[in-house]
């Protein structure tokens, strides 16, 4: 076992060093790395976990993801302090056994939502299986399924949208693009379609995604378009409206759409918070740009009008205002994929994002006047993490634990977190930012938890 031991620890410390010390900018941008271990990423680092030959391919990640820093592993963090690190959601190591059952050993993101019939959706985007077959068995996303309502010891996965035989157990691209042109092409590429909020509403399950036309540098990407997609089976399958596409670029589309906009640059990725109240005929939609140095704008719309960007309404500092070009920012900094939710234990919104610094959440009574930050995760304790994303079912019933996914560039799978939220109660109007729990010394990585034992985390 110590040399067992010994092996994942220096994959991980050679993970660490290349994920650098930025949270969500990973690596340089000549460093190719990627989920199957291509571009000399870490091959090796998977061990006796059962995932064949994962980590041996050259695959075809390699320009679409150019920042993961190592191949899909089952290192779970150990962290001192008030957040830790329950389980692995999917890949290597997890309890769901999403390799076997889903051919999904590598993904990130899981965007969560409650499907309003007793289900949580959970939408992954870039994914790999086999890194032994041609493709890397590669899609944009998929999709999960859980009526697991016991947060406490992790989150069951029920099922998924699946592909039809003679495959077996493999999850579907269930959100397909609008561009046909794929990397590489001279006009109108399309990298990818990415997932970046899910809502229900009266039975119809919507999620906005954007189409990803280049990586740039390190942490920041350009899209072609977000598009809004509904289904009315429970997400077995997606329809794009045209109509709700916001041109990011002036790109050719198959399909007509609304005009092109400059103020659709803030508005290519989204999280949906349902009105509570007085509001409940609503659906709240903050928007950023691409990337993650961009500021959160907030939208609100009719529910019956969700699909209608005509009806859609714009926080202005005085109101609301049916022109988006009259949109403010209501969250400020470097906001990186926002997950916005009622939290009942602080009794306030709760908006979770990650920035250089961490994983950060702040606190609201309105959803437009925002409290300052508090860090969960520092990114002195874990560089590598980006994508955190609240469980819709957290909190209820008096519990002071936030569940929450994220996901870190040197494993490429989302780990499922809990957060204890007690003495975090704080104001709207108190907007001053709460330290970097592992600048205070509450907070640090001891080590990996893996399923060949514990690594103590190098020095």
């Amino acid at each position: 076992m110590r040399g067992t031991n010994r092996r994942w620890a220096a994959a991980l410390s050679a993970a660490a060093v290349t994920a650098g010390l930025s949270v969500a900018m990973a690596t340089p941008a000549t460093a190719a790395g990627g989920p199957c271990g291509q571009g000399g990423g870490s091959s090796g680092s998977l061990g006796s976990l059962g995932a064949g030959s994962l980590g041996s391919a050259t695959g075809s990640l390699a320009n679409s993801l150019p920042w993961i820093t190592g191949a899909p592993n089952g290192a779970l963090p150990v962290l001192t302090g008030k957040t830790k690190a329950l389980e692995m959601v999917t890949g290597p190591g997890s309890p769901n056994n999403t390799i076997n059952r889903f051919s999904v050993a590598g993904t990130d993101l899981g965007i969560m939502w409650d499907n309003g019939a007793g289900e949580v959706l959970m939408a992954f985007g870039d994914t790999v299986g086999d890194c032994g077959i041609e493709g890397d068995q590669w899609r944009s996303n998929v999709l999960f399924r859980s009526d697991d309502a016991s947060l406490a010891d992790g989150m069951r996965i029920d099922n998924s949208p699946m592909a039809l035989p003679p495959v077996e157990n493999f999850s579907r691209q269930v959100i397909k693009g609008l561009i046909s042109n794929g990397p590489g092409e001279l006009a109108n590429p399309e990298f990818t379609v990415i997932p970046t909020g899910g809502v229900a509403v009266d039975g119809t399950q919507y999620v906005r995604w954007m189409s990803v036309r280049s990586w740039d540098k390190p942490g920041e990407w350009t899209t072609n378009y977000s598009g809004l997609a509904y289904s009315g089976d429970n997400g077995e399958s997606w329809i794009t409206d045209p109509a709700t596409v916001r041109l990011n670029l002036p790109v050719t589309l198959p399909v007509e759409v609304p005009a092109l906009s400059e103020r659709n640059f803030d508005w290519q990725m989204s999280a949906f918070v349902p009105g509570r109240g007085a509001d409940s005929n609503y659906i709240y939609e903050f928007g950023t740009p691409s990337g993650r140095s961009g500021e959160a704008r907030l939208a609100r719309v009719p529910k019956s009008d969700i699909r209608n960007l005509g009806a859609y309404e714009y926080r202005t500092n005085t109101g609301w205002s049916q022109n988006i070009a009259d949109a403010v920012p209501v969250i400020r900094g470097n906001v990186s994929e926002l997950s916005v939710q009622w939290n009942p234990y602080l009794n306030k919104y709760v908006a979770m994002y990650t920035d250089l610094g961490g994983l950060k959440i702040r606190q609201s009574s309105d959803l437009i006047n925002w409290s300052g930050t508090q860090t969960l995760i520092g990114s002195a304790a874990l560089p590598s993490l980006y994508g955190g994303f609240m469980h819709p079912w957290s909190n209820k019933n008096g519990d002071k634990n936030l569940y929450f996914v994220l996901t870190t560039w040197d494993r490429y799978n989302v780990i499922y977190m809990k957060a204890d939220l007690s003495g975090m109660q704080i104001a709207s109007t108190d907007t001053v930012d709460r330290p970097d729990p592992a600048v205070t010394g509450e907070q640090r990585l001891d080590g990996f938890q893996t399923p060949e034992g514990f690594v103590e985390s190098p020095e």
